[in-house]
């Protein structure tokens, strides 16, 4: 029904955004993430909007970025994960960061999400492994932000190795491995394709 809203940023509370857009005040429940990207009170800001209706209410969500909204779908697809535990995901880890763990099959990382037990992050991850997009995955999707590097070295690393022919789990997973050893990009894919055998 609403594909996105913009509008003057009229209230923001610890986790959500009420945006007036031509007089009427949108109430939109919204990340960590995206409350950090919001400007001040009184600035213009545009959110892509997922509207969820339920018995007793019909409550708007909204994203910074057509990947995190694309994302929280996907994450509320796996059964037993609600639009809360969704935004909770979203507000304790990056858009990518969240792509490459569940690529990665990094179950663990997804633990450390409050609320997020063992089970539940391997069933994320059965379910979500092979859904992730290379924007996702890459960090294309904060280039909307200048305050998010898109073009971080592992980023970048990952995104030469999928140039290269590897998937995207392959590629997320030899990086992961590696991502404490250097933060120079090609290194990263050095030290990555030696671990991948190449």
């Amino acid at each position: 029904m609403y594909a996105h809203i913009e509008g003057i940023v009229a209230e923001k509370d610890q986790d959500s955004i009420v945006l007036d857009a031509n007089g009427v005040g949108y109430l939109l429940n919204v990340s960590g993430a995206t409350l950090s990207m919001a400007p001040a009170v009184g600035e213009r800001m545009k959110l892509y909007c997922v509207l969820n209706v339920r018995e007793d209410a019909m409550e708007l969500y909204g994203f910074y970025s057509r990947e995190e909204k694309k994302m929280y779908e996907r994450l509320r697809s796996v059964s037993g994960v609600g639009s809360r535990t969704a935004l909770q995901i979203l507000s304790a880890m990056s858009v990518r960061d969240l792509s490459i763990a569940l690529v990665s099959g990094d179950a663990n990382a997804l633990t450390r999400v409050p609320g997020i037990g063992k089970k539940t992050a391997q069933r994320l991850v059965l379910e979500l492994k092979d859904k992730v997009d290379d924007a996702q995955l890459t960090g294309q999707a904060a280039s909307i932000s200048p305050k998010v590097n898109a073009n971080g070295p592992e980023a970048e690393a990952i995104a030469a190795l999928i140039s290269l022919g590897y998937s995207n789990s392959e590629a997320a997973k030899a990086v992961s491995q590696v991502a404490d050893q250097t933060q120079e990009a090609d290194k990263l894919i050095f030290l990555a394709l030696k671990g991948l055998g190449g």
